[in-house]
């Protein structure tokens, strides 16, 4: 058959499948899953930092190895161990490195059973991996709001739903008990971040047992997000406190050195399973069965891992000692304008403010970013329950964030003045 005769086949195939009179002049749509969103036009921020509106000082800046930490590059030397030549995987992450890991726990009062931990690539990778265990499509994760953007996208990708339950800012951002009590029967885990990003709040230890008696009854797993514990501001109930001991419920409690040595590029998380016995070792089985599908933990880190949680201690306390700097200056520059409130910050590496309604947040940080060159994140991002809020990141160097915080504050000043 020459090429005449393959192009008529062709058309007579696209006619026959979708109605079209040529194959070539109309083409069939490709049928894109629902997974993954059909609008994926940038927000009115990233529209506008990406048609060159560079912030000067970047407050929303999450990536310490871009924020001027001191980190010596000896750090990396446990990754050139010659052993990372040899390809033994085991599914479940090298048990050197999860042992260097269920020793981290104990600075919060808490032994873990390796035997018990589960590595993975990153947190992210560890919730897609929990998706996969514990949902069918179309079954439910409660996720917390305000919090983290992530989930929606995480959970939308798993086929699952990730309807809100919402924290109580007049209590602290405690957990609404009633609301995760009315939640329907399609729900699988809730989460809990353990401090929450933004707000810094803690789980308050009465709200996680109640939590944990709640989810054992109901079939659920609890989904505890820590990888800010090693960071607290503030402080408050919960704080140095670890879902890692859970025994009620099924839980599973996410970690990595992103956050807890501030090393997000070695790409390394784990999971710790507790709860009651029997549930923990069919859980565990079956993500092993799933983490070697994939097989996606680099061998050179995980052999490193013992070396990178000791060494990188002091990458952790210069986080936090950056942290509680830029909140001082943060609440003594806000202490100057009346109408602006710095929120409590149990712990984490973000800080809340809250604004008068005279200026929509969205429209003050688009202002900031084109007027001022600061970049901010309006309330919004994290699901707040209101307008009015603003998150800044802890993490930049003092003198920019000092810089930074002095634009925002006078832009919000020059709002507030009646004309």
């Amino acid at each position: 058959m020459g090429n005449t005769g393959r192009v008529a086949g062709r058309a007579s195939l696209a006619g026959w499948a979708g109605g079209q009179a040529c194959f070539y002049n109309a083409p069939v749509r490709v049928p894109f899953s629902r997974r993954v969103p059909a609008d994926l036009a940038p927000n009115r921020l990233a529209a506008l930092r990406a048609a060159g509106h560079t912030p000067e000082i970047d407050l929303t800046a999450s990536n310490p190895t871009a924020c001027g930490l001191d980190v010596s590059p000896a750090l990396l030397a446990p990754l050139a161990d010659p052993a990372g030549l040899e390809y033994r995987p085991d599914p479940r992450g090298l048990r050197r490195a999860r042992e260097a890991v269920a020793a981290e726990y104990a600075r919060f009062g808490t032994a873990v059973d390796p035997d018990r931990i589960l590595l993975t690539a990153s947190t992210s990778e560890a919730y897609a991996f929990l998706f996969k265990l514990l949902c069918d499509p179309r079954d439910a994760v409660l996720v917390p709001a305000p919090s983290y953007p992530l989930f929606e996208h995480l959970a939308r990708l798993e086929a699952v739903d990730a309807p809100p339950y919402h924290l109580d800012r007049e209590a602290g951002w405690r957990l609404d008990l009633d609301e995760l009590a009315e939640a329907d029967g399609r729900v699988r885990a809730v989460v809990v971040v353990h401090p929450n990003n933004p707000t810094g709040s803690f789980v308050h230890p009465d709200d996680a047992a109640a939590l944990a008696a709640l989810a054992a009854r109901r079939g659920w797993a609890v989904i505890a997000d820590e990888v800010f514990l090693d960071f607290p501001l503030d402080g408050g109930p919960g704080s140095g406190r670890s879902f890692a001991g859970e025994a009620a419920a099924l839980t599973f409690v996410l970690g990595g050195l992103s956050k807890s040595v501030a090393l997000p590029q070695l790409k390394l998380g784990w999971i710790v399973l507790g709860g009651p016995t029997d549930l923990v070792a069919a859980a565990y089985e079956r993500l092993e069965l799933v983490a070697d599908t994939f097989l996606s933990v680099a061998t050179p880190v995980q052999l490193a891992a013992p070396a990178l949680l000791r060494d990188g201690a002091a990458g952790r306390a210069a986080v936090l000692a950056r942290c509680r700097v830029n909140l001082a200056t943060l609440r003594a520059a806000a202490a100057g304008v009346g109408e602006v409130d710095v929120l409590p910050v149990g712990g984490g590496w973000s800080a809340v403010l809250r604004i008068p309604s005279v200026v929509g947040e969205e429209d003050l940080a688009v202002e900031l970013l084109v007027e001022d060159r600061v970049a901010v994140h309006p309330g919004y991002f994290f699901d707040f329950p209101a307008d009015g809020y603003l998150v800044v990141s802890l993490l930049p160097e003092p003198t920019a964030f000092a810089a930074g915080i002095g634009r925002v504050l006078r832009r919000l000043a020059a709002h507030l003045v009646t004309p």
